[in-house]
């Protein structure tokens, strides 16, 4: 048998708890999905299309009318112009957007700084572009990124920054101080940017999602990934988009055009008309706020310690007053002993356990309910 092209990935994390989930009847707040019904009148939608025979192959970067509300979208949020005609890409999903970007612009020996704990897709598609992933390790327990070690860990051969905000797991945010740090050292250094901005929507107590596009030397170096699966509630329609200017946007289409070529069509027409109305995402931070609320009022007086996440739908728990088993031990023993699944955090850290554990809060109510019922009891 040939050597692998990726030795080291294993089954993933996500794919493990899920499973041990559903063989013990645990309460999963492991993998990152929402549970609750997809709002009607976006059901209607996509039944529209299909019955409107919306069925065939939808051009290579996606239907025009979607790349025109996307670049509406956009221009509301945060400013920032990218043509419908040549700056835009549909995805099959955010991942794919990811994938596709490295494999763009990324050449063998290039090397890329991502910042840990680091959803990991990014990792294995820069190995299978040839790449050299250069990690740095997040301030913890702030989760905060030290720039001047970023500085220092720059080489003649890296490529590109990838950032990830708001983030998971910790749901923290990136500052504008951040940002300006950040466009500092893309800039002079002649840098690429790589975005994941799929929880764009999703901020808490009144902070705003600062994203690349919002910065001039950003924008003209970014490839920025969005998801509308996490924005509708719909994971499972793998619905994603990609942002960048021309010059970047042609590359990431030569790729994506043997990927997957294009993505579903029915799905694109129903969120094309879905976002004729704004509140639909403009509102979504409010009605996740509620669930993190509801989430920590009824753990606040367990034995987990915790800072309130500032965005995304995840929320992580340290556990360091109730036990000291590294973290992916525990949170077997919680899925199989106390009926609750979650993600341990340090298979995004290269080993490193900071003994905390995420715990997904897009949930229905009962299910946050029962939940914080177990967490309580420990």
């Amino acid at each position: 048998m040939r050597k692998s092209k990726l030795p080291s990935v294993t089954e993933s994390i996500f794919t493990t708890m899920s499973a041990l989930s559903n063989k013990h009847g645990a309460v999963n707040l492991s993998q990152g999905f929402p549970n609750f019904p997809v709002d009607p009148a976006l059901k209607e939608l996509i039944i529209k299309a299909i019955h409107d025979d919306k069925n065939q192959y939808a051009p290579m970067a996606g239907l025009m009318s979607l790349r025109a509300a996307i670049s509406k979208m956009t221009q509301q949020q945060h400013r920032a112009f990218y043509h419908p005609e040549n700056e835009i890409c549909l995805t099959a999903g955010a991942t794919q957007g990811i994938f596709t970007a490295i494999q763009a612009v990324i050449h063998s020996g290039d090397e890329v700084i991502i910042f840990t704990p680091a959803y990991d897709c990014y990792a294995p598609a820069i190995e299978l572009a040839g790449g050299k992933v250069v990690e740095i390790s997040m301030k913890l327990p702030e989760f905060t990124i030290d720039w001047q070690e970023v500085k220092d860990k720059l080489t003649s051969v890296t490529k590109m920054i990838m950032i990830n905000s708001p983030h998971n797991p910790s749901g923290d945010m990136l500052t504008h101080e951040d940002m300006t740090k950040l466009q500092d050292i893309v800039v002079e250094n002649n840098l690429l940017l790589l975005s994941d901005e799929v929880y764009e929507h999703i901020a808490f107590d009144g902070r705003e999602h600062l994203s690349a596009a919002r910065y001039e030397g950003l924008w003209e170096r970014s490839l920025i990934t969005g998801s509308f699966g996490k924005t509708f509630h719909v994971t499972g329609w793998k619905m994603g988009y990609c942002l960048a200017p021309k010059h970047l946007m042609e590359e990431f289409y030569k790729v994506h055009q043997y990927v997957v070529y294009c993505v579903n069509h029915p799905v694109q027409d129903a969120i094309a008309n879905y976002l004729s109305k704004p509140e639909r995402y403009t509102e979504l931070g409010i009605f996740y706020q509620k669930k993190r609320d509801l989430f920590l009022n009824l753990i606040k007086d367990s034995r987990f310690k915790f800072k309130p996440a500032h965005g995304s739908y995840f929320q992580l728990l340290d556990y360091s007053k109730i036990t000291d088993e590294n973290d992916v031990d525990f949170a077997r023993r919680l899925t199989i002993e106390h009926k609750i699944a979650s993600i341990p955090i340090s298979v995004f850290m290269n080993g490193k356990d900071p003994n905390m554990l995420r715990f997904c809060f897009a949930k229905k109510e009962e299910e946050i309910i029962k939940a914080a019922k177990i967490l309580n009891s420990l």
